[in-house]
């Protein structure tokens, strides 16, 4: 019998919502010990994750893009629309301004070793956990992984 996310996730998974304060939400992260949240919209449905990635910019800060002037012309040797939304990020004091948008999710039904695999892949800690209408139904991250290996080894 092949494992699903189903067997492995957390369900109903603490949210926060875009107008949420940064202050709320990282309070809830400290407490509960967790560094990543989905935030959704009042329906429900998935618009984001919030992470500690995302909250480090708040103390970190932002770095300019680097440039060179040519003939009294700035020359960008990086996008420097990048540069407005980490400065966003930086600046930000809801979830909604700093929340990773469009996140990578996954389904109950999907095979726990193809959800670790994408994880893997795309260097990332945690998969939202969506029902066929959008709605985050759980969360399944590195940590539940190794937990479920550890338990069923033999």
């Amino acid at each position: 019998m092949t494992t699903t996310v189903a067997d492995v996730m957390t369900r109903d998974p603490i949210v926060v919502q875009p107008e949420t304060s940064l202050k709320d939400a990282i309070q809830i992260l400290a407490e509960k010990r967790i560094s990543g949240l989905p935030v959704v919209d009042t329906s429900g449905k998935l618009v984001g994750v919030i992470s500690e990635t995302d909250l480090m910019w708040q103390e970190t800060g932002v770095t300019p893009p680097a440039y060179i002037m040519l003939l009294d012309s700035v020359i960008y040797l990086e996008n420097p629309n990048k540069y407005e939304r980490d400065l966003h990020k930086a600046l930000g004091q809801t979830v909604g301004e700093v929340m990773t948008k469009e996140p990578i999710t996954v389904k109950p039904d999907k095979p726990l070793r193809e959800a670790a695999q994408l994880m893997h892949e795309r260097s990332i800690h945690r998969l939202p956990v969506l029902d066929a209408s959008g709605n985050v139904i759980g969360i399944v991250t590195r940590g539940d992984i190794v937990r479920f290996m550890a338990a069923h080894q033999g």
